[in-house]
């Protein structure tokens, strides 16, 4: 990986392998300084800080070297402590066990309250939905399903809003147009980080990326409180997504009231995966298919103890949400269905159909959507509240005429799913003289839904896309299986249906919608087994996994001619943030060396003064600075991060009487007389300090990392790659016989993969934005006239576009994630790497 000359090796280490090693030695002998203050204590001290660092990234080496002090102090502490007669007390022992149950601990609680939080949002969530048709005379807090219970078809005690069709017309438009608004405006006003799904963040959060506030109280309440809000509105969002959101926020919560998972990064890692298998364990009902979600979709580290305890998280919150029983039928989700019959062989053609629908879905919808989000950024950002207002609006009017776009889409699904015996129907659906009538609604209910998810999916309200997504395949493989079903009525004798018994009914459009449901789900997240799991427990039918691995096989096959990645990681591209995927395999047959940055700011051991620290702190935006020798022979000394570094400066100041023109030495110099922070008291007299005053150096020597991550120049990037994806270092230093040569980071690894793929495909397209300019002019335009005609009618009394109105539909508060800007091979300052200061201008929770 790296080799040094023989005349260097005495210096430092070559391979990384024994430079970690030497670094957990080295930090954990460290001794107590004469002022009594251990190596261990400043450590901590570092680590607070950082944990209010905004957009950063972890460095796992490090936060492993820390953890290993931290043991070792503890057990230290603890020698000797609670021992009784040569054998350990009980008191210790309880600690011990109270320490290694924490995990558990931790888990069960999370895992309870997630369920807990599930169950009401359900409630809400179809209580709102069908307040916008009508009414319980008996309890107004009951919905359709409770006022009606038992009876499919409807009852006396719900009433409509009006016999009247336009009054419920309107109505229905009224209160899709307040709950988005309502939504919308919660999100701008209190925590902007809860709009969105929030599956992408929690990728690079669960990778190293820090995002203050994103996983705080604050938008764990917000996202809890306007979700329902935006799912009733009849927006094309799901709730399904944002739920992974909610359940790792209710884990980040939960775990900083326990020391273990407030000071250690990578234990508060296994928390979070846990959390997103939860997550998708209540918003489906399959806790299996959330474990392997979280690892086949979230987790870029998922070792075996991660894996159990993200399905003990999501048994805790399946059980929870079952006692709940929030649908009063003993399902966790309402599309819950049971098959008892069985499949054709001559319907793996229509099966393949469906899997080459479920591909070309996902290409066509990130496609566009990526564009609906390129112009919502460039355009739309000031007028988010106005913009969720207006697409559920728009949304009102166009799905209410349509029997399947008018309902919620989980209870679309359930219908679609259903068989058509034991007296189930909804509004004729299995009535064969309605059958081309259903066609033809589902064909639009299809379109127009993929449409409205396009635009939707992005605005500022809390936004899935898993269950739109699933509605659209259930609508379109629904129509797939009566066009079957239609095709055997009229030709019953064919060869082609000769497996069909006569009196049996061969055709089951429902698990054609149910197979629908589960291509769209994969081709637009790019998941496949966790898909198949998901769609089992969801129908229990082991009949039915085969057809469901072959229609997912052949939408993952589809979607892969279209580009890797699935939406969550288009997102990462599109947000600009540094994340590397473990699943991408990379041949650029270049060394590092190309993909370095060669002219880096490095500190010399010796010889700069205090305020030339300073101004350098001042005047660079750098997280890190190497150490060398001297700044002719480049000898990699080390390496120091900005925290460390500031810690350092500012704990001298407080500490003495330091003069400016003080020598720093990060090394241990041959003179006496040196002042560390933390060595010497304060004096207290006043030729105590004019003898203090005096003091010509500052050894910061024990804030260095002295054996950090280095490689040679000629290693393959492949290999730099993988070093940073498998260990998580934030930055790794390039040396050539012991002189430092550049720096590389997982920016420049991203650059570099993007000008390359940028070389085969182009991504500039100036017609593009051409046409997105034309649009917003024509929006421009379009909202002037319609601000006149108004004025005009209401004799100017009602004024838009200026005032109070205008003011309050203007977003003030801006989301953090607009300013980031998509991966380009062109601009260098695209990807938050982790090593910059990015000032945004916005006052953000922090993550605690």
């Amino acid at each position: 990986m790296t080799s040094r000359s023989s005349s260097h090796s005495a210096r430092r280490p070559s391979l990384p392998g024994r430079a970690i090693s030497r670094r957990l030695s080295a930090l954990s002998t460290a001794t107590v300084t004469p002022a009594g203050t251990t190596q261990h204590e400043l450590t901590e001290e570092i680590e607070e800080i950082k944990r209010y660092e905004d957009f950063t990234t972890i460095d796992w080496v490090q936060d492993a070297a820390r953890e290993q002090l931290r043991r070792r102090a503890r057990r230290k502490h603890n020698a000797g402590v609670f021992e009784l007669k040569g054998s350990l007390g009980w008191r210790r022992r309880l600690e011990e066990t109270y320490d290694a149950g924490q995990a558990w601990i931790v888990v069960t609680l999370v895992g309870a309250a997630i369920g807990l939080n599930a169950g009401f949002l359900n409630i809400i969530t179809e209580w709102l939905s069908d307040i916008k048709l009508g009414y319980c005379t008996t309890a107004f807090y009951l919905n359709e399903n409770f006022c009606c219970w038992g009876d499919e078809k409807g009852c006396p005690e719900w009433h409509r809003w009006s016999s009247f069709w336009p009054l419920n017309y309107f109505l229905y438009l009224l209160f899709s147009t307040v709950f988005a608004l309502a939504s919308a405006s919660l999100v701008k006003s209190f925590a902007p980080y809860a709009a969105g799904s929030g599956i992408s963040e929690i990728k690079c959060i669960i990778a190293g990326f820090v995002m203050k506030g994103f996983l705080g109280f604050w938008t764990l309440l917000i996202k809890s409180i306007s979700l329902p809000l935006a799912i009733a509105s009849g927006l094309s969002v799901g709730k399904e997504g944002p739920s992974v959101h909610y359940a790792v926020c209710t884990g980040n919560v939960i775990s900083r009231f326990f020391g273990k998972y407030k000071r250690n990064a990578a234990k508060t890692r296994e928390i979070l995966s846990a959390c997103a298998a939860a997550g998708v364990a209540v918003a489906f009902g399959s806790p299996i298919g959330g474990v392997l979600f979280s690892l086949e979709e979230m987790s870029s580290y998922f070792p075996l103890k991660t894996m159990w305890r993200s399905y003990f998280c999501a048994l805790v919150a399946t059980a929870v949400l079952a006692a709940m029983n929030p649908f009063w039928t003993g399902q966790l989700v309402m599309f819950e269905v049971r098959y008892d019959r069985s499949w054709h062989f001559f319907e793996t053609i229509f099966f393949v159909f469906i899997g080459i629908f479920g591909g070309l879905y996902g290409a066509f919808v990130m496609k566009w959507n990526l564009r609906a989000q390129a112009f919502r950024k460039k355009y739309l950002t000031k007028y988010a509240i106005l913009e969720a207002t207006l697409l559920a609006a728009g949304t009102a009017i166009l799905c209410f005429p349509n029997m399947f776009l008018r309902i919620d889409m989980t209870e679309s699904m359930e219908i679609l799913f259903l068989e058509c015996e034991a007296g189930r129907d909804y509004d004729g659906l299995c009535e064969a003289k309605n059958r081309w009538r259903m066609v033809l609604s589902l064909a639009f209910a299809t379109i127009m839904r993929t449409f409205l998810v396009i635009i939707s999916y992005g605005c500022k309200v809390p936004a899935g896309i898993f269950v739109p997504s699933m509605a659209i395949g259930a609508s379109f493989g629904r129509m797939v299986g009566i066009l079957v079903q239609a095709l055997h009525e009229a030709f019953p004798h064919a060869k082609f249906f000769a497996a069909c018994q006569p009196d049996v009914a061969c055709i089951t459009p429902g698990t054609y919608a149910f197979l629908g449901a589960a291509a769209a789900l994969s081709g637009i997240m790019h998941i496949t087994v966790s898909v198949v799991v998901i769609m089992f427990e969801l129908t229990g039918a082991l009949t039915y996994i085969l057809p469901t691995m072959i229609v997912v096989g052949v939408t993952k096959a589809v979607s892969e001619r279209f580009g890797k990645g699935g939406i969550a990681d288009r997102m990462i591209w599109f947000n600009g943030f540094p994340f590397l995927d473990n699943k991408e395999e990379h041949a650029f047959g270049v060394p590092v060396s190309q993909v370095m940055t060669s002219e880096i700011t490095s500190l010399p051991s010796s010889g700069l003064t205090l305020k030339a620290v300073e101004q350098l702190m001042a005047q660079s935006k750098y997280q890190g600075f190497p150490v060398v020798e001297d700044p002719t022979s480049r000898i990699l000394i080390g390496y120091i991060g900005r925290t460390e570094l500031q810690y350092a400066i500012d704990r001298t100041k407080k500490e003495s009487f330091v003069s400016t023109n003080a020598k720093c030495f990060f090394t241990q110099p041959a003179a006496s007389v040196v002042q560390s922070p933390s060595a010497a008291a304060p004096p207290v007299t006043f030729d105590a300090i004019e003898d203090a005053s005096g003091q010509q150096s500052v050894d910061f020597s024990r804030f260095i990392d002295p054996v950090p991550l280095a490689v040679h120049p000629r290693l393959p990037l492949e290999t730099v790659m993988e070093l940073f994806k498998k260990m998580g270092p934030r930055v790794i230093l390039v040396e050539y016989r012991g002189r430092l040569a550049g720096l590389v980071t997982v920016k420049d690894c991203l650059k570099y993969q993007f000008k390359v793929e940028a070389q085969e495909t182009s991504t500039h397209d100036p017609a593009l934005e051409m046409r997105q300019e034309k649009l917003w002019d024509f929006l421009n335009h379009t909202g002037d006239w319609v601000a006149d005609k108004v004025l005009s009618v209401s004799g100017g009394r009602i004024k838009l576009g200026g005032g109070r109105a205008s003011s309050f539909l203007e977003s003030r508060a801006e989301d953090p994630r607009d300013q980031f800007t998509p991966i380009l091979a062109s601009s260098p300052h695209d990807i938050l790497e982790g090593t910059e200061d990015v000032g945004l201008g916005v006052e953000l929770q922090s993550r605690t």
